[in-house]
């Protein structure tokens, strides 16, 4: 048969349960280790803080390395780009000059043709 708790048995048990955890705190905080307890509690939060600070300060380099290198690239490639459109630049002022010299070696040739057919035609009306 099933033992079941009278309402005073569950309330004086929980009274009692109460005083019991009220009694370990007044010993824990009355202990002489406490103090010890505390202050290696208070070094080992010292200790995570400052490593903290040394990951987010290394974090902190490691990404201004990383802008560093980023803009360091960025640089190149912009000096690359001048310099490609400075090369096009000269081979089209190069290509002009070439087509210029062509252009007037062509009337220098038909200027000197002109001259001997004029020449030719002054001939045969002398003649």
């Amino acid at each position: 048969m099933l033992k079941t708790k009278e309402h005073f048995d569950r309330r004086s048990d929980a009274v009692s349960a109460k005083a019991a955890l009220l009694e370990k705190f007044k010993s824990a905080t009355a202990a002489p280790d406490l103090a010890r307890k505390l202050a290696a509690r208070a070094e080992v939060a010292r200790l995570r803080d400052a490593r903290h600070a040394a990951r987010a300060a290394e974090k902190l380099k490691a990404q201004q390395i990383a802008e560093a290198e980023t803009a360091a690239v960025a640089e190149a490639e912009r000096q690359r780009q001048a310099a490609e459109v400075a090369t096009l630049e000269a081979e089209k002022l190069a290509k002009a000059r070439r087509i210029a010299l062509v252009l007037s070696d062509e009337a220098a040739r038909k200027t000197a043709r002109d001259l001997r057919y004029a020449k030719r035609k002054g001939a045969q009306r002398v003649a």
